[in-house]
């Protein structure tokens, strides 16, 4: 007998296996037009702060970037490195603003994350990132982080 909660989480479970990976898909067959690392530190207990770095490589030049974050959920502090591909990056000022990300899971240590995390930005920038964080948390929440140049004698 198919109880109605086992339909329910399948369902689930497929509308977000459908949401996360076919961003990833689809990027598959697209050119990225950047590349990105990050060092994010983030802390947490029901709200959560996160401040770190960003350095861009795009059209043969490095942009250096700062990062500010505020969210819901989760509890503890972690380091978060990332790199990854940029996409839908026409010019270096849409890369500014505020990315959406979504997080579960739960670190001790060091933990290489696997799977890919993929940030969105209003212009359309997507960042599919191979993240390995560090730190004693629980992560469960959704954050904006706002992405901001350095002044300009920061940027060769």
């Amino acid at each position: 007998m198919i109880h109605r909660r086992h339909v329910i989480a399948a369902g689930s479970a497929s509308l977000a296996t459908t949401i996360l990976l076919r961003p990833v898909a689809a990027a598959a067959r697209r050119r990225a037009s950047g590349r990105v690392d990050i060092t994010l530190t983030q802390v947490a207990f029901i709200g959560s702060g996160g401040w770190g770095d960003a350095t861009l490589k795009f059209g043969g030049r490095t942009f250096n970037f700062r990062i500010h974050g505020l969210g819901v959920g989760g509890f503890g502090v972690s380091r978060l490195r990332a790199t990854g591909d940029v996409y839908g990056l026409n010019r270096v000022e849409d890369f500014t603003g505020t990315y959406l990300q979504l997080r579960a899971g739960a670190v001790a240590g060091d933990a290489q994350v696997r799977g890919t995390l993929i940030l969105r930005n209003s212009a359309g920038v997507e960042l599919q990132l191979r993240p390995q964080r560090q730190g004693v948390a629980l992560n469960v929440g959704a954050d904006g982080l706002l992405f901001q140049p350095r002044p300009c004698g920061r940027n060769p």
